[in-house]
């Protein structure tokens, strides 16, 4: 394992003898520009690099890392800047931007990008699904959690006969009671949360569509996906809570809101109605 305190790329720098061709052609990747291997998923850097995703695992194995993942976020605190480490980008811009200007900038990025990237077939498709699937179950763990959220708290309001259990636990026990005549929504930013695969893995033996909400195209989780909602963040690995991209996603989920609705009619309206009568009710 890596020593606590050790540098990522003094550990390239000191193994750089003992590695195998193909393990030095990723080594001089890294070397010579560490910032942009920070960013892409396992797949894409292998890609990038010309090696396998297995020869590459066995690389940051080798640096003492017990995955990827780990690799990259010890990668990103020697290469981010300071700022980066509780936000995906620099709170002091270069024009003198005030951190809200550049949260607010952040998040306007991630909107436009997110609206370019997303595929409305996928969508159209997904709102099909969720409107004839017997019960459609949402999932998401943390940040995404909250993602899943709303989009129970919307879909709820479309009629749509739905359930969004919080706990992991939980959440694996619905997985395994669904079936095919049921969807599933899985919210997660990086696509390679080991509990979130757990869940998505359960709903595929089980034979459930799975919906996926995400930002990386080339994820565990896009693999066992059968239609796929990408976000876009200008982010970063260390911040994996992606702030902006968490933004985009409820943007998604309200695109899925307003898409049932538009499917669903009449009968839409109705059932927002009818939850609006009973909230009402409850008004002073």
């Amino acid at each position: 394992m890596v020593m606590e305190g050790k540098s990522c790329l003094v550990q390239i720098h000191e193994l750089y003898g003992s590695m195998s061709e193909k393990e030095r052609s990723i080594a001089d990747v890294i070397l010579a520009a560490p910032r942009e291997a920070v960013h892409p998923s396992i797949d894409e850097l292998s890609d990038r690099i010309g090696v396998s995703v297995s020869t590459l695992f066995r690389f940051v194995r080798k640096l003492g890392f017990e995955g990827y993942q780990q690799f990259r976020i010890s990668l990103a605190t020697e290469t981010v800047e300071s700022s980066s480490h509780f936000y995906e980008a620099p709170v002091c811009s270069a024009d003198g931007d005030t951190a809200v200007s550049v949260v607010f900038k952040t998040a306007i990025a991630a909107l436009e990008l997110t609206m370019e990237r997303l595929d409305r077939g996928a969508l159209e498709k997904a709102a099909a699904l969720a409107i004839r699937a017997r019960g459609l179950f949402l999932f998401g763990l943390g940040g995404s959690g909250i993602v899943a959220k709303d989009a129970y708290h919307k879909l709820l309001r479309a009629g749509i006969r739905c359930s969004a259990p919080e706990d992991f636990h939980l959440q694996l026990m619905a997985a395994s009671q669904a079936g095919p005549e049921d969807a599933a929504i899985l919210v997660s930013h990086t696509g390679v949360n080991k509990d979130a695969l757990a869940v998505a893995a359960e709903l595929k033996r089980c034979g459930v569509p799975l919906i996926a909400i995400s930002t990386y195209p080339r994820t565990p989780l896009t693999k066992l996906a059968d239609l796929l909602l990408l976000s876009a963040a200008p982010s970063s690995p260390y911040a994996s809570e992606a702030f902006s991209a968490r933004i985009a996603q409820l943007a998604i989920v309200d695109s899925l809101y307003v898409e049932v609705m538009e499917l669903l009619g009449e009968g839409g309206v109705g059932n927002l109605e009818s939850m609006r009568s009973v909230i009402a009710k409850r008004r002073t």
